[in-house]
């Protein structure tokens, strides 16, 4: 089964008064949910399944900011990994086509993704998918509505230790990303777009560690405190549409805060959105 690795929060209702078929393009206005501290300044945590008795699921807050977020349909190719931390691409359609049973999805589209990376991310020698989410309406997992990065530089270094032991300490002397890639599985996209900032315009004291709390181990992701950063989304987004979203980057420094938005001008309705997205070492 795919490992969680964000706690989540079902979107608000929204308010919309479109046609449904209409899909939501150009630039948007939204709030977004960026971190708030404990009240007592303990450090900040959270549990990814239930947690022990008498603690709370997590034990930091969020406020509502909102930001304006520019579209980057049509200008898809000023943007780059190495850059931008986010990269938009087209591709072929997948031989995956039902996205329900895991064994499946690993045999069909992680060999998919393996390919893209490779071909799309420079230097990119060696790539190892560590695991997937699938966001449906009738699942589990409800798109995360908080701003967050899936790792910091101390959980990157624990993933190569914890996927790849006996080569880590020789891996990790060389460059090592850690990059989703995220695609819709029933696009175009109406509802619940997915926001990412661009990495070069907030700094690194805007980032805050969240203990990450699995039953058998503590890892750590990275919550935002919100400061001028520039948003952006990809509208409409298609089913053999792919985002790059880079996590860490050892060499380049790159890491691109996301989140899922509601989007007020998504019609009455819409389509639930429902998405994978995979989680990939890239090294060299």
């Amino acid at each position: 089964m795919a490992t969680q690795t964000q706690t989540e929060a079902a979107p608000p209702a929204l308010q919309a008064t479109h046609d449904s078929s209409y899909i939501p393009r150009g630039t948007a206005t939204a709030r977004l949910q960026f971190y708030k501290a404990p009240e007592d300044g303990s450090k900040p945590f959270n549990y990814v399944e239930k947690p022990p008795e008498g603690l709370p699921q997590r034990n930091f807050s969020d406020t509502d900011i909102e930001v304006t977020l520019d579209d980057i349909r049509g200008s898809e190719s000023n943007y780059n990994i190495d850059d931008n931390a986010f990269a938009a691409l087209t591709t072929s359609e997948s031989a995956e086509k039902d996205f329900t049973d895991d064994a499946s999805i690993k045999k069909n589209y992680y060999p998919e993704v393996e390919q893209l990376l490779l071909q799309n991310v420079p230097t990119a020698k060696r790539v190892l998918l560590f695991d997937h989410t699938i966001r449906r309406a009738t699942g589990s997992r409800n798109p995360v509505t908080r701003v967050h990065i899936d790792q910091t530089q101390k959980s990157a270094a624990q993933r190569v230790h914890h996927h790849l032991p006996a080569e880590a300490d020789t891996l990790l002397k060389s460059r090592v990303r850690i990059i989703n890639v995220w695609r819709p599985l029933n696009g175009p996209v109406q509802a619940t777009p997915l926001a990412f900032a661009d990495s070069r315009t907030f700094k690194d004291d805007a980032l805050i560690p969240i203990e990450h709390r699995y039953p058998d181990r503590t890892g750590e992701t990275a919550a935002v405190r919100h400061e001028n950063e520039q948003w952006h989304y990809w509208s409409g987004m298609q089913n053999q549409e792919r985002l790059l979203l880079e996590c860490f980057d050892s060499e380049k420094g790159g890491r691109v805060p996301h989140t899922a938005f509601v989007d007020e001008r998504s019609p009455v309705g819409a389509r639930s959105r429902e998405s994978i997205e995979v989680r990939a070492l890239v090294f060299g």
